[in-house]
């Protein structure tokens, strides 16, 4: 009788156990796109400066120039306002966000999937 009742508590324990939440896998988190999170981000801070015909910048208009360029964008975005290379130049548009520039690194990280 003794071993039984051993043997259920066991079974129970395991169970629960099992069913804990800290043994569930994490929510997988889609990665950055480059059409969905970046895009939005470029055009509404880099137009129309960086934007062919009316920007005579450095285009940032297409997947492959942005990135190309990532590494510029995110040095120049991250500068003190009051630094001449500092990007969007002169205020022209606000600066970006904390959570704007997290995005483009880690759609950087993320080997800057389309």
């Amino acid at each position: 009788m003794k071993k039984a009742l051993i043997v259920v508590l066991g079974m129970v324990c395991l169970v629960v156990l099992q069913n804990c939440s800290g043994g569930k896998k994490a929510a997988k988190v889609p990665p950055v796109s480059y059409e969905k999170d970046v895009v939005p981000i470029i055009q509404a801070s880099c137009t129309p400066c960086h934007f062919p015909p009316d920007g005579k910048k450095q285009a940032l208009n297409t997947y492959d120039s942005v990135k190309a360029h990532i590494d510029a964008v995110l040095f120049r975005v991250k500068l003190p306002k009051e630094d001449a290379k500092f990007m969007p130049f002169k205020s022209k548009k606000p600066a970006l966000t904390v959570d704007q520039i997290a995005v483009l690194e880690k759609w950087q990280k993320q080997n800057m999937h389309k």
